[in-house]
């Protein structure tokens, strides 16, 4: 069986269960889009933890799990009364959109650096999204605030604005806002990814506990 066959036919058996399960499972019925939320979230935080210090085979499992999720909203979507679609045509217009999206790869542009593929993919996505009037629509409010904070700062510097310098001591809460703001400039400026940072900090600071409760 060639890799794609095998591909597809995994991914229609785990759409079939999908299915299976909205039909035949009681709690599964009641769940709708807005309950599946605090899922998604975990997932997604699991999936992080199994990139950053799991084996392959939590990585497997988790990027299923996070799989399961999508499969699950598509299958309440194609359940909608007024505005159905199904996996198929979440996978039809995710297909389309990379395809618009990587010229240099699918046409004929020409990228031979990433700087070149940024170029590309940001002309095609402007061009989506024509009708946006701020470089902030379409940023979540729902990303960690360092990660949110490091996407804003990037969208900031496309219009020119940067964040004002930060108490060194700050006294308020507002002022650590502001020294909070800054650190996370200095991450990006530096190409640094500030909440892997912090994980990573956590990650420490949780072995010492343990190492301090098993002493």
């Amino acid at each position: 069986m060639s890799d794609s066959l095998r591909a597809s036919n995994g991914l229609r058996r785990a759409a079939e269960t999908m299915h299976a399960v909205r039909d035949r499972c009681v709690w599964t019925q009641r769940i709708g889009h807005d309950d599946l939320v605090p899922y998604l979230q975990e997932e997604a935080a699991e999936l992080v933890d199994a990139i950053e210090m799991g084996t392959r085979d939590d990585l497997k499992e988790e990027l299923g799990d996070l799989l399961w999720q999508v499969l699950f909203h598509a299958e309440i979507a194609s359940r909608d009364e007024r505005d159905p679609f199904d996996i198929d045509d979440v996978a039809d217009a995710l297909s389309d959109k990379m395809i618009r999206r990587h010229p240099h790869v699918f046409a004929d542009a020409v990228a031979t650096t990433p700087e070149e593929v940024l170029v590309h993919w940001n002309a095609a996505k402007a061009a989506e999204k024509r009708t946006r009037t701020s470089v902030l629509d379409g940023v979540s409010t729902h990303m960690p605030s360092l990660a949110l904070a490091q996407k804003v700062l990037g969208k900031a510097a496309q219009v020119e604005v940067s964040a004002a310098p930060a108490s060194p001591d700050p006294t308020s809460e507002a002022e650590l806002g502001d020294a909070l703001l800054a650190l996370v400039a200095l991450a990006r400026s530096e190409g640094w990814d500030a909440e892997r940072a912090l994980r990573q900090r956590l990650r420490a600071l949780a072995d010492e506990v343990r190492a301090a409760e098993s002493s």
